[in-house]
């Protein structure tokens, strides 16, 4: 049985394991998620998605303010001790993750954020530009989902490119960061606020 980088991505979300072992795991149990957290556990790499439903009330604001003041960001990252918001690692992820939204300009956290009618509009203008390029008519919705698929997830925050290294995802960060202190993090909420701009 095979598996998808989406597999991998829930595995980890899931576990908290580093994507390496998701991998490794989900290849030992044949692609099969329940195998595989399975196989984490009896490592001691997982603890059955535990971590991903703890209650993460502690945390920071980072912020960035872009060299000239004219673009500043606040993003709140949530733990679940004091002892970690106060980690030097935590609060350079919640900086990292203030500057990523300043550079990218996400209007959502995560995909399943964007509303219905803003994603029809999209599919929309999706189906018309694949038709005025002369696209088949039989490979249009194969075309449209995938383009709206990618409108989704470089409009989300933990879904975008990361600035510094356009293979991971933003939330690659939060994940690998979740793995090794072993402690759940959330991105709760970001702002961005630029001079000159339409309130």
């Amino acid at each position: 049985m095979t598996f998808t980088a989406k597999d991998v991505a829930n595995l980890r979300e899931k576990t908290g394991a580093g994507m390496m072992d998701c991998k490794k795991a989900l290849t030992e149990a044949g692609g099969s998620e329940e195998g595989a957290i399975k196989w984490l556990r009896e490592k001691g790499i997982a603890k059955a998605g535990q971590m991903t439903s703890r209650k993460a009330g502690e945390g920071v604001v980072g912020t960035y303010v872009h060299t000239g003041g004219k673009i500043g960001v606040m993003v709140e990252v949530n733990c679940e001790t004091d002892f970690v918001a106060r980690n030097e690692e935590f609060q350079a992820l919640a900086r990292e993750l203030a500057m990523q939204v300043a550079f990218s300009n996400p209007a959502y956290l995560q995909p399943e954020d964007i509303p219905e009618d803003v994603l029809a509009r999209e599919r929309e203008i999706a189906e018309n530009l694949a038709r005025n390029e002369g696209r088949p008519e039989a490979a249009l919705p194969k075309i449209v989902e995938g383009r709206v698929k990618k409108f989704a997830e470089e409009s989300s925050l933990l879904t975008q490119p990361y600035m510094r290294d356009p293979k991971k995802k933003v939330g690659d960060l939060v994940q690998d960061l979740r793995a090794k202190i072993r402690e759940n993090i959330v991105v709760r909420r970001f702002v961005r606020f630029q001079v000159g701009e339409e309130l």
